[in-house]
């Protein structure tokens, strides 16, 4: 019987998704007080839960409370209370769906601005540009450092599974410190943690050993692992591919695929370095079914996929489980009204689905950041109008509404994985405007999550700054 979308998935570790369509991870920026998730986190993992995907994969939570993306980042250590996560898990879960704790260290990517360590392979700083000095000089990692962040990563997955979460997700994508000390653009070490793959993939693999052997048979232990960088001289494919069978032995149940990190945004669809990320709805489709012809783990390919004929032609290149991100951001019911028999796709930037004529998953097309509610057309600032002209730094702030929308009231319009820096900065100019602010029923749910995170924000740093940590990279 061929696999559909609504067939059902085993993990090598015997756990069973309902079907094959996964809620990617979005880091979401929402943590309440002391980092924690709170009501904000739940009514919107409830309204996801309901929507029929069979997995849940929860933005990055951090496993070091001094290394953040953000202020408003979750952290989840040896410290914190399971009150809070039990309560999230237990949100996931209400609607059937399996849910699964992203667990990450940001080690160079984080900003100049924030308080706490910023750590890599090597003393090399982010490079995009003339944005650059916004990112923090790291120092190289001790040996006790990188020990430290193993036991850090093994200790907050055995923490997910006491709070009810049926998995973790090891971030080792995107640029992120594992991710870090893959590239041998960013890891220029001489010990056994650089050089060669094998040394370069070892903190990766001491990480999943050590929650391996921290959590029950049971409990799955995934990986997201770039399919490449898109950078020149950077991880590629190839290494990828050993990658994954250096994992297979280990205990892991699936590798995500994803692409790109802050230098090379492959994962928004937006790099320049392969047109294969813009030529297809599927940014990584093409990379995915090379590696999974001999891969000996469950694949998951996440990047751009809206629309169903797309996620059945994802699982016949031999992926066994699909991510959307935008897709379900958007339309949180999109798999319920595809198992309905609708075909929508679920992303406003789906060209000729929505008789706009220009192909899917390329850069036009409406933001999801600038979406109305359904029936309304996008709400953009008058060409010329002061809205327009105003830039960050020469604004006041937008005022925030009072109440905030109600996640659970319509589509979760949040920040996504999909969202660019210059998406960004579109939707601080459209925040000024009389359309959105005085409009608080139509605000996209991204206004009201930057409202309440701002009011945690060191004082040192502008909620307006294009590169404070709504830049989204889980």
């Amino acid at each position: 019987m061929p696999v559909t979308v609504f067939s059902p998935l085993t993990l090598p570790n015997g756990s069973v998704i309902g079907n094959r369509l996964a809620k990617a991870a979005m880091e979401e920026n929402m943590a309440g007080a002391g980092q924690l998730p709170d009501e904000a986190l739940f009514r919107l993992y409830r309204r996801w839960s309901a929507g029929g995907a069979g997995l849940l994969i929860t933005g990055n939570v951090m496993v070091h409370a001094e290394a953040l993306t953000g202020p408003a980042g979750v952290v989840l250590d040896a410290h914190s209370p399971l009150e809070p996560f039990r309560a999230w898990a237990a949100a996931a879960h209400s609607g059937g769906a399996r849910v699964w704790m992203q667990i990450n260290h940001p080690g160079r990517q984080v900003m100049a601005n924030m308080p706490g360590v910023a750590w890599g392979p090597s003393a090399i700083r982010v490079d995009i540009g003339r944005n650059s000095k916004r990112l923090a000089q790291p120092v190289e990692m001790t040996a006790e450092q990188i020990e430290a962040t193993v036991a850090r990563f093994a200790e907050t997955a055995r923490r997910a599974e006491l709070a009810g979460f049926d998995g973790v997700e090891i971030h080792a994508a995107h640029g992120y410190l594992l991710s870090q000390f893959l590239s041998p653009l960013s890891n220029r070490r001489t010990d056994r943690w650089g050089g060669t793959l094998e040394n370069r993939a070892r903190l990766l693999l001491d990480v999943v050993g050590a929650v391996r052997a921290s959590v029950a048979p049971g409990f799955t232990v995934a990986v997201k692992l770039n399919s490449a960088d898109f950078q020149r001289g950077g991880f590629d494919a190839a290494d990828a591919r050993q990658v994954i069978g250096l994992l297979a032995p280990l205990g892991v149940d699936l590798v995500e695929l994803s692409g790109g990190s802050y230098e090379s945004p492959a994962m928004t669809g937006h790099s320049p370095a392969d047109e294969r990320t813009r030529a297809r709805e599927a940014y990584f489709l093409t990379l995915a079914e090379d590696l999974a012809a001999a891969s000996p783990l469950p694949l998951m390919l996440t990047g751009g996929i809206v629309r169903r004929p797309v996620a059945e032609e994802v699982l016949a290149g031999g992926i066994d489980l699909v991510g959307m991100g935008t897709a379900l951001a958007v339309d949180p019911d999109l798999p319920n009204k595809w198992r309905a028999g609708g075909g929508a796709a679920g992303h406003p930037r789906a060209g000729r689905d929505q008789g706009q004529g220009r192909s899917v998953g390329r850069r036009h097309g409406p933001s999801p950041l600038s979406a109305a509610p359904p029936g309304q057309g996008p709400t953009h600032p008058p060409r010329g109008s002061a809205a327009g002209r105003l830039r960050p730094g020469n604004r006041p702030a937008a005022p925030c509404p009072a109440p905030l929308p109600d996640l659970a009231a319509g589509p979760a319009y949040i920040l996504i994985a999909g969202s660019s820096r210059v998406r960004f900065q579109s939707w601080l100019r459209r925040a000024d405007s009389d359309e959105i602010t005085n409009a608080p029923t139509q605000m996209p749910t991204s206004v009201a999550i930057a409202c309440q995170s701002r009011k945690s924000m060191p004082p040192r740093m502008s909620w307006r700054n294009p590169l404070t940590p709504y830049v989204i990279g889980s």
